[in-house]
């Protein structure tokens, strides 16, 4: 018996809501209501009637999480009310101080408080325009972030339809995407098996995961999302942060566990102790404890710096420690031939990870440790990220120990070390170990981004004479590729499709991907946009290149030095043979008011010198580094340094950030 269309649209309508339940249960409060089984046989019916009657699909269809097809890049989102991180302190005294002060600017009322978790994850903002999810973006520089839309989309937490009988015109909501420690372990687990280069930490995976331009991708990596902040609201009002917190939580949108209201400074600090008893218990990586003022009226009245809100403040944990034994030391060789010692030991659970290997960073380090084989060692995560070790027990030594004793010879070529410093290095630049490094370098996902490249895939080309340079990459073939172990037809393929999709990257992440001493992300993006091109970069002086914004002499060296080097002359011939893009798509040159102009900005300012330089540049002008007879304007803060006394003697313009507001926008 066939159902009528009037039928049809109400098990439609029936499915969307149940699965909107269910995902909301299982992926929020985890408390999943059905088996796996029943749940995909009722995603399974409603795709069948959406692919049936695609007039039925509607934006919040849970089928509509995942695009088809990936994305050519992120456009960008300029936040109308900007997204600002928390100042923070190690310290109690500071935490109080910071009490103190907003009672002081607040006489004569009555201030609650806020006390949540500070998750470790990436900021996002997400928009809902009468009910329906509409936009999603990072938080970028705070005033301009990337479109992540389609991503946040495949984030199963996060709802696409608010539960709210009359929505608000306009809730913009804010908060973290996040992978839990399990999820995060599980992942890596994965990816170790398929010879992929493992993430570094949950925060770094989740960033990875939000930066893919193919959500079918993000899809299947296992992140979620917690929301506590608010941003743009149209007709809709709020008096508290903990009313705020509650209405997010009935409109079906994921909060923070536990949060507690303080009526003064004793319970607050009383809070953060029960939230640090706590934390490794949450779903999500923690880091301290967000305070924050609960009555928004004041919140204009306390106002903001540059950087941060005046009425709220984070409490970081030290970080965590766990105790374990040393058994043995190796030796690691770097892309630029550094030995570091590196720390083999019993495993331990530390900050969400299994911890087995921990750096010890230099032999200087050791010696100020006094670190020894076999010795019950302590480890931290420095920035929550590295595992290394911080202290010895000493008070456990057996009288077995062994010294630590720097290699006299390379540990993969045999080279004979030599001292720099502080550091051990081995000068053959031919060195297998700083090869391999160099490729994976080259391969990452900020680099080249060639998918299948892991560290397994590396071991065998280089150890087998395969490849011999990054540029070698570019003439693998399947027939010598199917050879290696683990590498069957199809995988041999796609890791040559990613090396000829590579070739397209922008100039910026070739730049990157060089591995070029002292340059990192930022600055190879600014080396693209300024010079455009790797054939103008490569013959660029040291003056030159102290002319891009922010540019020192050491970055400026390091580049010449790179590209007077015949051999690496030589690399980019062959990248440049097999069709490498040496053509950013970054390098702007907008007209507007200050085009022709060079200004050169000294002292402190209202807002970070590289915004300010943002919006020079965006307006035509240049920013240089130096004064000289060439500079147009000196822009003077606070505090200005010897650059001011150089633009007055050779008779130079000098203005302050009202003038050059005036300039900007072109009076």
């Amino acid at each position: 018996m066939s159902l009528t269309p009037q039928e049809i649209k109400q098990r439609h309508d029936e499915l969307v809501k149940l699965i909107r339940k269910y995902d909301h249960a299982y992926y929020v409060e985890s408390r999943p209501l059905i088996s796996d089984q029943e749940y995909d046989n009722l995603y399974h019916e409603l795709e069948t009637l959406e692919k049936n009657h695609p007039e039925l699909i509607t934006p919040d269809s849970p089928t509509q999480r995942i695009g088809e097809s990936p994305l050519s890049g992120f456009s960008q989102v300029t936040h109308e009310i900007p997204m600002l991180s928390l100042e923070n302190t190690y310290s109690k005294e500071e935490l109080f101080t910071f009490l103190d002060r907003i009672r002081r600017a607040l006489p004569g009322k009555k201030v609650s408080y806020t006390v949540e978790p500070k998750i470790d994850g990436v900021s996002i903002s997400a928009q809902y325009k009468n009910g329906l999810f509409s936009l999603g973006a990072t938080r970028g520089n705070g005033t301009v972030g990337d479109d992540i839309t389609q991503n946040l989309k495949t984030i199963r937490s996060l709802p696409l339809r608010l539960e709210l009988e009359n929505p608000p015109e306009l809730l913009e909501v804010r908060g973290e995407a996040y992978m839990s420690p399990k999820d995060f372990e599980r992942l890596n687990a994965q990816r170790e098996k398929e010879g992929k280069v493992l993430f570094a930490n949950p925060r770094n995976a989740t960033a990875g995961s939000l930066k893919q331009l193919d959500p079918r991708i993000v899809a299947e990596r296992p992140l979620a999302i917690v929301f506590y902040g608010a941003g743009k609201l149209v007709g809709f009002k709020c008096k508290t942060q903990e009313e705020w917190l509650n209405f997010l939580k009935k409109i079906g949108l994921p909060v923070p566990i536990l949060f507690w209201v303080c009526k003064n400074e004793n319970e607050v600090y009383e809070a953060i102790c029960k939230l640090n008893d706590c934390r490794n218990e949450l779903p999500y990586p923690t880091d301290g404890a967000a305070i924050k003022v609960n009555e928004w009226d004041y919140y204009s009245i306390l106002g903001y710096t540059a950087k941060a809100p005046r009425w709220a403040f984070a409490y970081k944990y030290g970080a965590e420690r766990a105790k374990t034994r040393l058994n043995n030391v190796i030796f690691q060789v770097g892309r630029s031939g550094i030995i570091t010692p590196v720390a083999e030991m019993d495993p331990v659970f530390l900050s969400g990870t299994t911890v087995s290997r921990a750096t010890l960073h230099n032999f200087d380090q050791v010696k100020r440790l006094d670190v020894k084989i076999g010795d019950l060692v302590y480890l931290e995560k420095a920035g929550e990220v590295i595992p290394e070790v911080v202290g010895v027990d000493t008070s456990q030594r057996q009288g077995t120990e062994k010294e630590i004793i720097p290699p006299e010879h390379c540990p993969s070529c045999g080279e004979k070390l030599f001292w720099e410093g502080i550091f051990l290095r081995c000068g053959n630049e031919n060195c297998p170990a700083q090869l391999k490094e160099r490729i994976l370098h080259f391969a990452q996902r900020n680099a080249m981004d060639i998918q299948g490249l892991g560290e397994s895939l590396v071991d065998q080309l280089v150890d087998k004479g395969i490849v011999r340079d990054i540029a070698d990459l570019y003439e693998l073939d399947e027939q010598s590729l199917v050879k290696l172990d683990r590498m069957g037809k199809k995988s041999a393929q796609n890791l040559l499709k990613g090396i000829e999709e590579s070739k397209k990257r922008d100039l910026s992440r070739l730049i990157y991907g060089l591995g070029i001493t002292h340059i990192g992300q930022k600055a190879s993006e600014d080396l693209a946009r300024y010079f455009g091109t790797l054939d103008r970069l490569s013959h660029a002086t040291e003056e030159e290149l102290l002319a891009i914004p922010f540019f020192g002499e050491v970055m400026a060296r390091s580049i010449v030095n790179y590209f007077r080097k015949e051999e690496n002359r030589r690399r980019i011939e062959k990248l440049r043979k097999h069709g490498v893009n040496f053509v950013s798509s970054l390098l702007q040159t907008p007209s507007g008011p200050l085009s022709g102009k060079t200004f050169v900005i000294t002292g402190t300012l209202s807002e970070p010198r590289e915004a300010v330089a943002e919006k020079i540049i965006s307006k035509g002008g240049r920013v240089s580094n130096t004064v000289s007879r060439k500079t147009n304007f000196l822009v003077v803060g606070s505090d200005p340094g010897s650059k001011l006394q150089e633009a007055q003697k050779l008779g130079i313009t000098i203005i302050g950030e009202k003038e050059l507001v005036d300039l900007l926008k072109g009076d």
